[in-house]
């Protein structure tokens, strides 16, 4: 790979940096990532160079810019594959303090861009997607029980999986009310986002905000998915970590009532569950299929749990839900 960087960008790397996401290569002190995009749409490609080069102009020091070549293209082809290459500081990031603020910053930058997003976009998308990965899902259970479940993984998934789709479908109905009920604010304009946000998605030693984990979608989403993350990862020590990264988010933007609902039919929505299943079902590799079988365990043995922190979210979070108005889910709290 990095004789790409020396036949099409003229650069001689001088070292191999590799941080968990992927192979960068360090040259004169800036870090130069590979991408490979040959299966992607190039109106895509040009939709993240933009967000890209806003970002840059706005502010942000840890976004990757892309890089053209010595032809001065940013798109080029070796042995039938296509490459961009994108570039960084070497910032050490300091302690991660204030992440729920460094992310509204983020947040904040990603609403201002004047370019119209189409094909990144998921806002107004999540009812459709959601749809389909319950269709999805009904598909697998219905063919696990009439082939008969043939290990523990099919087993627990079978007497799982209706739990977890009537919560899909709550997620659904309170996405639907909210959509219909509730006013969107200018704090719920698009933004860039990211396909999941967790706590490492921007790096650990060097934070690297990098253009393929991006979507433009509303705020909420990268909001709902480090408080899951923050939720399943310490599920006994959760709180305190979880208001402080609210209240330092909502320091810089505050949140409407339409935000919070939005966050909360996201945490409604068992992704987690989800993911478990769909990457069982598409891997061949035995040791991943027991670590999947472990991680089916933990997620069905803490979904009571998990209840409890659906129905003590919003006052977690200190939103008081009967002076705005945001309504709960009856059977959480029967």
């Amino acid at each position: 790979m990095e004789d790409i960087l020396t036949k099409y960008y003229g650069l001689q790397p001088e070292r191999m940096y590799q941080d968990g996401k992927a192979h960068r290569y360090m040259v004169n002190g800036l870090l130069y990532t590979i991408v490979t995009v040959t299966h992607m749409e190039q109106e895509k490609l040009v939709e993240l160079y933009k967000i890209s080069e806003h970002l840059k102009a706005t502010g942000d020091r840890y976004v990757s810019t892309f890089v053209p070549s010595t032809e001065d293209k940013f798109l080029i082809t070796e042995k039938q594959q296509d490459y961009v290459v994108v570039k960084n500081e070497f910032i050490q990031s300091k302690v991660q303090n204030h992440f729920g603020r460094k992310l509204a910053k983020f947040h904040s930058r990603g609403r201002s861009i004047e370019e119209k997003i189409e094909h990144q976009s998921r806002i107004g998308q999540w009812k459709g997607l959601w749809e389909k990965r319950i269709d999805q899902l009904e598909t697998a259970f219905q063919q696990t029980v009439q082939n008969h479940p043939v290990d523990e993984f099919e087993k627990r998934f079978v007497e799982s999986c209706p739990y977890f789709i009537g919560l899909a479908e709550n997620a659904i109905q309170y996405l639907v009310d909210t959509e219909l009920d509730d006013e969107p604010h200018q704090v719920d304009s698009g933004t860039v986002c990211h396909e999941r946000f967790l706590q490492d998605t921007w790096g650990t030693d060097i934070w690297i905000r990098f253009p393929f984990d991006w979507i433009f979608d509303h705020g909420s989403r990268d909001i709902a998915e480090w408080v899951r993350e923050r939720y399943l990862k310490r599920n006994q020590t959760y709180h305190k970590d979880i208001q402080t990264f609210l209240k330092d988010y909502q320091s810089i933007t505050p949140l409407s009532t339409f935000s919070w609902r939005l966050i909360y039919a996201r945490l409604l929505f068992p992704i987690h569950y989800f993911e478990c299943i769909e990457r069982y079902y598409v891997t061949s590799s035995e040791q991943q299929k027991l670590q999947l079988q472990d991680r089916l365990g933990r997620e069905l043995k803490n979904a009571s749990q998990y209840e409890k922190f659906l129905t003590d979210f919003y006052q977690i979070a200190e939103v008081p839900v009967k002076k705005h108005g945001i309504p709960v889910v009856g059977w959480l709290f029967s």
